[in-house]
C-alpha cells in the first residue's frame, strides 16, 4: 500500500507538470490579442482601446518570452503561490477557494442523488437478472447516457422550469437552485452506476458461494448483507473515481447552463477572458484532485478487498 501510495505522489507531480505545460500552451495558441481581451475582461468591450490593451501588456509583462512565463509560473508553483488574476486582480488562490465550495457543493449533492437512485436499481435488477426490471432498466440507462448533459439540462429547463413553472431554471442560494442542475448531473451517473451494480450483483448472485448460501436457508437479506454487499462493493467504489471525472466534464458545463458559480462557470469565463493563471490554478487543482481521489480509491478497495494487495 505504501508502494501505491508512492506512486499516486509521484503521478500527482506529473500531472502538475502536465496541466502546467498543456495549459499554458493552449492559452498562449489561442487567437486575437492577449492583451486585448483581459483588457475588455476589465474595462468592458465598449471602453477598451489599443491604449488600454498597451497598458495591460506593460502591466502583465505579455511581451516577455513564452518560455520566460512559464518559468516564472512554475517557480511561483513551487513556493505554493498561484499566482493573482489579471481580471480581477485577487490571489488564484482565493478565487479558487470561493468558486470550489459552490462546485463542492453541487458535486455533492449530484452524487448523492445518483447513489440514491442507480446502485439500488442495480442491485434489485441483478438479484433477478433477465426480469422485467432488468430489461427496464436497460433501456433506460442506455437511453440516459446516450443524451448529453447539456442537452438533458436544456431538456428539464425547458419542460420542468417553463412549461410547468415548479423550479427555478438558473441561479443560486435557495435550495430549490440545486434540483434541476443536480439532477441533470446525477441522471447520467446513475445510468452507469446501475449497470455496473446490476453486472456486479448478478454475477454474485449466479455464483456458487452464493447457492450454497441459499441452500443453507439464509434468506436474500442476509445473503446480501453478508456475501453480496462486500463483493460488489469494489466494482462500485471503483466506479466512484470514474464518477469523478465524469462531475467534473459536466460540471464546466451545467455550472455555466444554470448560472452556478463554481469552478467550471469560472473556468470558462477565465478561458474567454485569457485569463491564464486562473486557468492554470484552476485545471492544476483539478488534475491534482483526480490524483487525489484515486488514492482514495485505492485505500478503499484494499480496505474492502485485501487480496487485490497480496495478489
Amino acid at each position: 500500500m505504501i508502494r501505491a501510495l508512492g506512486y499516486r505522489a509521484a503521478q500527482a507531480v506529473l500531472v502538475a507538470l502536465l496541466v502546467g505545460v498543456l495549459t499554458f500552451l493552449m492559452m498562449q495558441a489561442l487567437p486575437g490579442d492577449m492583451a486585448f481581451r483581459i483588457a475588455a475582461g476589465r474595462y468592458g468591450y465598449d471602453a477598451v482601446n489599443a491604449a488600454a490593451a498597451d497598458a495591460v501588456r506593460q502591466e502583465l509583462g505579455l511581451d516577455r518570452p513564452a518560455i520566460e512565463a512559464f518559468g516564472l509560473w512554475l517557480r511561483d508553483l513551487l513556493r505554493l503561490d498561484f499566482g493573482t488574476s489579471v481580471i480581477s486582480g485577487a490571489p488564484v488562490i482565493d478565487e479558487i477557494r470561493h468558486q470550489l465550495g459552490a462546485s463542492l457543493q453541487l458535486a455533492g449533492a449530484a452524487l448523492a442523488l445518483s447513489l440514491l437512485i442507480g446502485p439500488p436499481v442495480g442491485v434489485l435488477a441483478g438479484l433477478r437478472a433477465g426480469g422485467w426490471l432488468d430489461r427496464g432498466l436497460l433501456v433506460v440507462s442506455t437511453a440516459l447516457r446516450s443524451v448529453p448533459q447539456f442537452l438533458m439540462g436544456l431538456i428539464l429547463i425547458v419542460l420542468v422550469s417553463i412549461h410547468l413553472g415548479w423550479l427555478p431554471a438558473a441561479g443560486h442560494g435557495r435550495p430549490a437552485h440545486f434540483i434541476l442542475p443536480s439532477l441533470t448531473l446525477a441522471l447520467g451517473l446513475a445510468a452507469v452506476s446501475a449497470r455496473i451494480a446490476r453486472d456486479a450483483m448478478a454475477g454474485v448472485a449466479a455464483s456458487p458461494f452464493y447457492a450454497f448460501g441459499r441452500w443453507k436457508g439464509l434468506s436474500e437479506g442476509q445473503m446480501f448483507r453478508r456475501h453480496g454487499l462486500r463483493n460488489i462493493g469494489v466494482a462500485l467504489v471503483t466506479f466512484l473515481g470514474l464518477q469523478f471525472v465524469m462531475l467534473v466534464e459536466g460540471v464546466v458545463v451545467i455550472e455555466s447552463i444554470f448560472g452556478w458559480p463554481g469552478i467550471g462557470h469560472a473556468l470558462v469565463h477565465a478561458i474567454f477572458g485569457r485569463d491564464v493563471p486562473m486557468v492554470q490554478g484552476t485545471a492544476l487543482l483539478l488534475g491534482l484532485g483526480f490524483v487525489a481521489l484515486n488514492a482514495a480509491v485505492d485505500l478503499a478497495a484494499h480496505w474492502i478487498d485485501p487480496r487485490g494487495a497480496r495478489a
